[in-house]
């Protein structure tokens, strides 16, 4: 029987990823409301590269349509919490912070600050109590069966193996960005007026945390100078 289930999801996958491969991504979006309606989301940081798929939703007029999850660990920069408030009121958006059910302080006392460590197994900690468990708390509140996230191929080794949609955590998760460069971004934000990110400015290309985040250096770059170099992924895109 689960391996009959197992196989259906498979065959629905693969049926759905050729609907997609031809697909620009504002197709992509639509084709993701259609199909899940209410039971389609969108996930973003109001990082560097956040505006693309947050504009692209505004420009289909369904930002107030869409269920749109801002993951807050509550250690962002200062920078982001600005940036964030500039593009809702840009683009009115309507945004539901996820947050995790312990304060910063509350953890911190707990299991202490788990980023000072170096060890992996406490970095995964904390992205648990962060960024997964929130957003899975969000999607399992408003029954969400596929949610879409602005990841491309070219961040890190594990988005590299991604196609457009795939099964995290028992949902689909549709990346209609994924096959987008650098220069693709660039242009779209420079064509559609988008602003850029403050910490942009200051070097960084790629930015979450403000203790686990770093402008490019002369050997490290984009997702390279995230959490001490010591992982890539937060976890919120991998099956943990």
């Amino acid at each position: 029987m689960i391996e009959k289930i197992h196989k259906d999801i498979q065959t629905k996958l693969g049926k759905h990823n050729q609907e997609l491969v031809n697909m620009n991504p504002q197709e992509m979006i639509s084709w993701g409301y259609e199909k899940f309606d209410n039971q389609f989301a969108i996930t973003t940081s109001f990082g560097i590269q956040s505006s693309v798929l947050l504009d692209m939703v505004s420009k289909l007029y369904l930002q107030k349509k869409i269920k749109i999850f801002w993951i807050d660990t509550g250690y962002l920069p200062p920078e982001t919490y600005h940036y964030a408030e500039k593009l809702i009121d840009n683009l009115s958006l309507e945004v539901e912070v996820l947050q995790s059910e312990l304060s910063p302080a509350r953890m911190e006392a707990k299991y202490g600050k788990l980023w000072e460590t170096n060890k992996e197994s406490d970095l995964d900690k904390y992205h648990e109590l962060r960024k997964i468990r929130p957003l899975e708390i969000g999607l399992e509140k408003y029954n969400i069966s596929c949610w879409a996230s602005g990841v491309r191929s070219s961040q890190t080794d594990n988005r590299n193996k991604m196609k457009f949609l795939d099964i995290i955590r028992k949902r689909f998760s549709l990346r209609p960005l994924l096959n987008w460069t650098n220069k693709d971004i660039f242009y779209y934000m420079e064509e559609n007026n988008l602003p850029a990110h403050p910490l942009f400015i200051k070097g960084y290309s790629s930015v979450g945390d403000w203790h686990s985040s770093s402008p490019d250096g002369i050997e490290t770059k984009g997702r390279d100078t995230r959490f001490g170099g010591i992982k890539q992924e937060c976890g919120i895109h991998t099956n943990n």
